[in-house]
C-alpha cells in the first residue's frame, strides 16, 4: 500500500483562501493591507523567479509587494542602508533578503539588519535564537512550512526519531530544533557524517535538505518511515528532490512528493507569516 501523499500545494491553495479573507479584514476595517518588501541583488535568473513567484503569491491573496532591485554591484553598506530604510517604513511590514547575494556582500550582516517584526523569512539570529528557546518569533519559512505540513497530515512526532540531512543555517539547523521542540529526538547528518547511511536506517521521520539530486537512496530508509524532500532540482518529469523517492512510495507511511510538496508551503509560510505581521502593526 502506497505510503500517504502529504500535498503541500492543495495544503498551500486551502490556506490561501483562509489568508485571504483576513487580508479582506484588514482591508474593511482599517483600509491598509499587509505589504511584503523583497530585495533582489544582482541579476540571478533563478533568484529573480523565486522573487515573482513571492510577488505572485502576494497578489493572489489581496496583499501587496514592494519590489527592490539592486545591481550586482551593492555594496554591503549600500544594503544596510537599504534594510534600514524598509525596517523604518512603517508601511512595510515584512521584509525578504532574497539568497544568495553577490559574494562581496555580508550576507549575515545585513540578514541580522533586519528588524525582528520584520523577519518574515526566519533569517535573523535573533529570531533563530528565539525560535530555538521556544520564544515568539517567525521561522525560517521552508521548515516552518514542513511542520505545518506534518501538523495538517497529523503526523506524530513526539518520541520519534528524527534525522536531518543537511545543516544549513535557513533550513538544516532550523529544522532540527523544530523537530526537537516538538519532542522528537533528532539527529543532524551532513556532508561529513560517517556511516551516513547507517543513521538514515535509524529514523522514523527523515527530512532530506541536504541540496544534492537523489543523494538519500531508497535503501536506506527503513519501511514505515515519513520522508520529508526538501530539495528540488529540476529535470525531466518535473526534476526531483534529495531523496530517491520513487521506490519509497511503496514502503513508507508517509512522503513529499516533488514538486508539489515542500516548495509551495515555503512560499505559503512566508506569506502567511507577513500577513501576521501586518496583523499585528495594522490592527
Amino acid at each position: 500500500m502506497a505510503g500517504q501523499l502529504l500535498d503541500g500545494k492543495q495544503l498551500a491553495a486551502d490556506t490561501e483562501e483562509k489568508i485571504r479573507e483576513r487580508v479582506e479584514q484588514l482591508k474593511a476595517k482599517h483600509g491598509s493591507t499587509p505589504i511584503l518588501a523583497t530585495i533582489l541583488v544582482g541579476d540571478d535568473p533563478a533568484s529573480a523567479t523565486y522573487v515573482k513567484m513571492k510577488g505572485n503569491a502576494c497578489a493572489r491573496v489581496g496583499m501587496d509587494s514592494l519590489r527592490v532591485e539592486m545591481s550586482g554591484a551593492t555594496t554591503t553598506e549600500q544594503l544596510l542602508a537599504k534594510i534600514d530604510e524598509l525596517n523604518n517604513n512603517p508601511d512595510v511590514h515584512g521584509i525578504l533578503l532574497q539568497h544568495p547575494v553577490p559574494e562581496q556582500i555580508d550576507e549575515r550582516a545585513c540578514f541580522d539588519a533586519i528588524d525582528l517584526a520584520k523577519d518574515v523569512d526566519g533569517v535573523t539570529c535573533l529570531g533563530f535564537g528565539r525560535m530555538a528557546m521556544g520564544e515568539a518569533a517567525y521561522g525560517s519559512a521552508t521548515p516552518a512550512g514542513i511542520m505545518r505540513i506534518l501538523e495538517s497530515y497529523d503526523i506524530e512526532l513526539s518520541g520519534k526519531h528524527a534525522v536531518v540531512v543537511g545543516r544549513s543555517p535557513i533550513l538544516g539547523k532550523p529544522m532540527a530544533l523544530m523537530l526537537l521542540n516538538a519532542n522528537c529526538t533528532v539527529t543532524v547528518c551532513h556532508s561529513r557524517t560517517q556511516n551516513l547511511a547507517d543513521h538514515i536506517k535509524q529514523a522514523d521521520i527523515v527530512v532530506g535538505a541536504v541540496g544534492k539530486a537523489e543523494f538519500i537512496k531508497a535503501e536506506w530508509i527503513k519501511d514505515g518511515a515519513v520522508v520529508v524532500d526538501a530539495g528540488y532540482h529540476p529535470g525531466d518529469n518535473g526534476g526531483c528532490g534529495d531523496v530517491e523517492l520513487g521506490p519509497l512510495i511503496e514502503r513508507c507511511s508517509a512522503y513529499t512528493p516533488v514538486p508539489g510538496g515542500v516548495g509551495p508551503m515555503t512560499i505559503n509560510t512566508l506569506i502567511l507569516q507577513t500577513l501576521e505581521a501586518g496583523e499585528k502593526k495594522i490592527n
